[in-house]
C-alpha cells in the first residue's frame, strides 16, 4: 500500500510524494486523514535544521504529531475500530522514509491503541488536542495520576500568546483558577484573549507572580522572569529550546527560585483533555487561522513558520 505524504527531505527542502507503507500487522488500524497541523515548535526545528540531536531523527522524514481522520481498514484484531474518527500522534509506517512524527500523509497506519477517538464535530480544531494535552501536561506535572489535588501549581503568567500559550491560559480558567496575566511582545498577537488579560511586559510592574509559565521558546528570557517571581516561585518551561539556557545564578538564589522543564503529554494528561473538551469547559475555536490543501504544503510550511499572522496552519487532504 503506497501513501502520498509530506516529506522533509532535508532543511528547507520539502516535497509532496508517494511513500510505500510497511504492511498492516494484526493489531494495526488504517486512517485517512482529513486535517493535519503544521507545528511551529518542533517541526520548525526540524525545517531550519536546528532541532537537537533527538532519537530517530534524520531525512527524508515524515512530520507531523497532529492528524485527524477516519480508520477505514484494519487487521484482524482491530475490524471493530473501522469507521471511528481518530487523532493520530504521529505513525511510523514507511520504507523509504524515517517516520519521526509521521503523521503528516493522506493515509497511515499505527497500533490500533495509537487512535484515540475524538468527537468528529471538533473538525480542523482536533489537530489542537496534542497541543492542548502538552499544554495541560505543563500544568500537571510528570508525576501527576489523574488526581486534581497533586496538580502542579496553576499559572498566574504566561509568556507567549501563541497557541500554546492561549491553551495553558485557557486551561487555567478551565480548571477553576483565576484569569492568568500573559505577555505577548507582539502588538497583533494580544488580540483574541478569552477571558484573561494580554499586555506587553514592560505594561506589568506586577513582581510577586508564583507560578510562571514560558511558551515562547526564548532560550534567554529566565534573568527577566525571576525579576518578576515572588519568593519561592516556579518557572515552568513549557516551550520547546534550541539554545542553551543560561541565567544568572544570584538572583535566582536569593528568589528561591524552581525551574521545572515540562515534556511531552502522557494518556492521562490526553484524557483529561479529551474531557475538558467535551463538557466544554475547554474551547479550542478560533486558534486554527490558516487553511491550505495538502496540495500546497510547500507553501504552507513556510508560510506557517513565517507569517506573524499565523497563528496555526492545518493541511486539508480532502482533494489528495
Amino acid at each position: 500500500m503506497n501513501t502520498l505524504a509530506v516529506i522533509l527531505e532535508a532543511p528547507e527542502r520539502l516535497a509532496l510524494r508517494s511513500l510505500e507503507m510497511k504492511p498492516v500487522e494484526a493489531g494495526d488500524v488504517v486512517v485517512e486523514i482529513a486535517w493535519s497541523g503544521i507545528s511551529t515548535g518542533t517541526e520548525k526545528l526540524l525545517w531550519t535544521g536546528k532541532m537537537p540531536p533527538f532519537p530517530g531523527l534524520g531525512y527524508p522524514l515524515v512530520p507531523g504529531y497532529e492528524s485527524v481522520g477516519r480508520i477505514v481498514d484494519a487487521g484482524p484484531e482491530a475490524r471493530e475500530r473501522i469507521g471511528d474518527w481518530v487523532f493520530v500522534p504521529g505513525a511510523n509506517c514507511y520504507q523509504d522514509a524515517r517516520g519521526l512524527f509521521g503523521g503528516t500523509a493522506r493515509r497511515v497506519i499505527v497500533p490500533s491503541a495509537r487512535a484515540i477517538p475524538i468527537p468528529e464535530h471538533l473538525g480542523e480544531a482536533g489537530v489542537l488536542c496534542a497541543l492542548a494535552a502538552t499544554a495541560l501536561h505543563a500544568i500537571n506535572g510528570g508525576g501527576y495520576d489523574g488526581n486534581p489535588d497533586n496538580r502542579c501549581a496553576l499559572p498566574d503568567l504566561v509568556i507567549g500568546h501563541g497557541v500554546l500559550g492561549r491553551l495553558i491560559a485557557r486551561l487555567a480558567i478551565a480548571l477553576g483558577a483565576p484569569p492568568p496575566t500573559v505577555w505577548e511582545t507582539n502588538a497583533a498577537r494580544r488580540e483574541g484573549a478569552t477571558g484573561y488579560m494580554v499586555m506587553a511586559p514592560d505594561e506589568d510592574e506586577r513582581r510577586d507572580y508564583r507560578a510562571i509559565y514560558d511558551a515562547s521558546g526564548d532560550s534567554n528570557i529566565i534573568d527577566s522572569l525571576v525579576m518578576r517571581m515572588a519568593k519561592g516561585g516556579e518557572i515552568v518551561l513549557a516551550g520547546f529550546y534550541s539554545d542553551r539556557l543560561n541565567f544568572s545564578f544570584p538572583p535566582a538564589f536569593l528568589k528561591e527560585a524552581t525551574l521545572r522543564v515540562a515534556a511531552e503529554w502522557q494518556p492521562v494528561d490526553l484524557a483529561e483533555t479529551r474531557a475538558l473538551i467535551e463538557d466544554g469547559r475547554l474551547d479550542l475555536a478560533g486558534l486554527v487561522t490558516n487553511r491550505r490543501p495538502a496540495a500546497e504544503a510547500t507553501e504552507a510550511y513556510p508560510q506557517a513558520f513565517s507569517d506573524p499572522d499565523c497563528l496555526k496552519m492545518v493541511l486539508d487532504w480532502s482533494d489528495c
